[in-house]
């Protein structure tokens, strides 16, 4: 049975075992009727309905999911990523967690059986089956991100109806009450946690649980300005309330951060699937290659064209993580979650690894010690020092064994390719071998096979050695031109076959790609530091935003501004909690470190304003002029927003296009133009000996 007729038979048989066990799950949810579920959330009218039946399903689901290995581990994945978007009750929760991965593992999986049923090659079936896993990752962040933006929008509208009420009344928690009463779902879910936390007996501690997992900087924001207007009440300014103020600031800086997200996405839109097509392409124009063009089998099946093709891949997997890291909009990095034993933490366990990482490690207090430790903070990596060691050692290793195994592999196929690849008799650059021609050649690689076996491949062999082995094995009587053809032709195998073997150069490509992977950790910290310095300056326009808030406030001190930036930040984080653990022991030395620890000018001229405020000068004098530089910050952010998202979406055309020119030229062009000029010199040869 041929293996399409096999993918044909697997699919058919899916299908019937999906439809089985949906029918079961089906009747047994209706035979448990009115003994309750496991749910208890679905009442008996929806319980008979359809959609009551699909819930309960995506619900058992759930339940047998979290107890298989590799499928508990994506469901709890993508559970985490909805659950900090969206704080939805269990049963909700479940049922959108499930939904999701059934949705995308359905579309992956469906797009994945019919791409291998064109193509039943084994490569290409596990190019496919990775590309499947990328495609995966790439839709989940697409539906995380669309909740992000909805949930912005809907901000938007939760700001306005609090304003609307707050005016009404003159109270904080009526006025977010009634605006989470009329506002979107997703919203008012969040609005509601806020209240709740607002009105409760400590809200300071319910807050702290909530920022710990708010989506957003600006709920956050939001939540506090609420909780400090009801502490310590409004207080009326030329610009009017301090509390209406706020809510304008901060819409404002949602407003801003939509338009941001719209424009990139609207830029960046499809470079994804672009980088990423070339991985279904190279097989088809291979084939076509191959059936046009005779001549390009030998470059298919020579150990360039297979270099070629893992080149190939190995530039659409960069291009695809380049991509994700200047599309990527996460706030959600710093979270109070079980920290899990890393793969790094394992190895640093092991002796001999930790060692080889110590040797490689710079010896603290050197500059090169320093400047690893700052981009490691700067570029937010989520590991230790010596872990990046650890990492860097393994990549080594990684690549030079990987590049050592693909050296050995393609002098293996190389001799396979001399022994049984068909021999044609005609070379020629157009057309196809018809089938007697394919016969043909198929019968002189055999007889060049037996001929270089009785002389067990051996290169001392002569040419009248050769010749005389070639008459012997001689059934459709060889002309004496054809003969000497035929002692040429395995001579030169003979030379080739004994060439294949691993040389020194190919050792120091193998050690070269070690280095290679050894240096791929630093470089990737080096480009996402280069992608977050784009935002830094921009983080410190809101915080500047924050303060022109909190600066009316009474009672307010450099502690509390410093712990409110905190709340805020996501790319200062680390060095303000640093100098919020130092504050007690020293205001004013907590503040010079902070300003140390970062180099950007923005920011540092701001701490040098909080440490003028510690004790000599009020906050309120100190930030006087915030609004002022405000109005210009806004209009310069506008701008730099823009030439920033130009020159990510520059990067990002660069990048998302690149795979494709390397297939199309790496692949096609410059093979096909290389073969062409081959071709001239045979036909030229040919022509000389008319």
């Amino acid at each position: 049975m041929a293996s399409k007729d096999v993918l044909i038979l697997i699919f058919i048989t899916s299908l019937t075992l999906f439809s089985i066990t949906f029918g079961l799950v089906s009747w047994m949810s209706r035979r448990r009727g009115n003994r309750g579920n496991y749910a208890g959330r679905f009442d008996a009218g929806e319980a008979k309905s359809f959609r009551g039946i699909y819930r309960q399903w995506f619900q058992l689901a759930y339940m047998y999911g979290v107890k298989l290995p590799l499928v508990q581990s994506y469901i709890k994945r993508i559970r985490q990523r909805i659950a900090i978007i969206h704080p939805y009750d269990e049963i909700s929760l479940r049922y959108e967690t499930v939904k999701l991965a059934c949705a995308i593992t359905g579309i992956i999986g469906l797009t994945a059986l019919l791409l291998i049923w064109s193509h039943p090659d084994l490569g290409f079936i596990v190019i496919v089956i990775l590309a499947a896993v990328v495609i995966n990752n790439m839709l989940v962040e697409m539906f995380i991100n669309r909740l992000e933006r909805k949930l912005l929008v809907q901000s938007v509208e939760l700001f306005s109806l609090v304003r609307h009420h707050y005016q009404q009344h003159g109270m904080v928690e009526e006025a977010l009450y009634e605006g989470a009463e009329t506002s979107g779902h997703e919203i008012s879910i969040h609005a509601h946690r806020i209240y709740n936390a607002l009105v409760s007996q400590d809200p300071n501690d319910e807050l702290e649980r909530y920022y710990e997992v708010a989506p957003n900087r600006y709920l956050k924001a939001f939540a506090g300005i609420s909780h400090l207007v009801m502490e310590f009440g409004d207080h009326a300014r030329k610009q009017g309330s301090i509390y209406l103020l706020g809510l304008s600031g901060l819409t404002k800086e949602i407003q801003l951060e939509i338009l941001r997200r719209d424009k990139l996405d609207y830029l960046m839109k499809g470079l994804n699937a672009i980088a990423l097509a070339p991985v279904f392409f190279t097989k088809p124009i291979e084939r076509w290659a191959r059936s046009s063009f005779p001549s390009m089998d030998e470059f298919y099946m020579s150990k360039l064209g297979f270099v070629t093709k893992i080149s190939i891949y190995v530039i659409i997997l960069i291009s695809y993580i380049l991509l994700q890291k200047l599309q990527q909009n996460r706030e959600t990095d710093y979270r109070a979650v079980a920290r899990k034993v890393s793969w790094e933490e394992r190895m640093y366990r092991i002796p001999t690894i930790r060692w080889l990482a110590g040797i490689m490690t710079p010896t603290p207090g050197t500059m090169k010690y320093d400047s690893r430790v700052r981009l490691l903070k700067e570029s937010n990596a989520k590991i230790k020092f010596e872990w990046l060691y650890i990492r860097r050692v393994t990549f080594f290793f990684l690549g030079f064994f990987l590049a050592l195994s693909l050296a050995v592999g393609l002098h293996v196929q190389s001799r396979h390719h001399l022994l049984f690849v068909p021999v044609p008799l005609n070379h020629s650059l157009f057309g196809q071998m018809n089938d007697v021609e394919r016969l043909q050649a198929e019968e002189t690689a055999r007889r060049d096979r037996v001929i270089m076996e009785q002389l067990q491949m051996s290169t001392k062999a002569t040419h009248d050695q050769i010749q005389q082995s070639v008459r012997d094995t001689d059934s459709v009587g060889l002309t004496k031109e054809q003969i000497e053809i035929a002692a040429d032709r395995i001579m030169t195998k003979l030379k080739r076959y004994d060439s294949e073997y691993l040389k020194w150069w190919e050792l120091l490509l193998s050690f070269m790609a070690g280095i290679a992977g050894y240096g791929a950790p630093l470089w990737l910290l080096y480009f996402h530091r280069k992608v977050r310095n784009m935002e830094m300056r921009h983080e410190v326009y809101q915080f500047q935003t924050v303060i022109s808030i909190l600066r009316g406030m009474e009672r307010i001190t450099v502690e509390v501004i410093l712990e409110w930036l905190n709340r805020f930040a996501v790319i200062f984080k680390v060095p303000i909690q640093k100098s919020l653990l130092h504050y007690e022991h020293g205001a004013q030395l907590a503040l010079l470190e902070l300003k140390e620890d970062v180099w950007l000018p923005e920011f540092q001229r701001l701490v040098d304003k909080l440490i003028l405020a510690v004790d000599k000068v009020p906050i309120k004098d100190v930030f006087d002029d915030l609004d002022g530089e405000m109005i210009f910050s806004f209009e310069q952010r506008k701008q730099e927003y823009e030439a920033m998202i130009d020159t990510k979406a520059a990067w990002a055309r660069m990048i998302g296009f690149t795979p494709m020119y390397a297939l199309i030229f790496m692949y096609l062009v410059i093979p096909l133009i290389g073969m062409s000029f081959s071709q001239m010199e045979t036909y030229y040869e040919q022509i000389q000996r008319l």
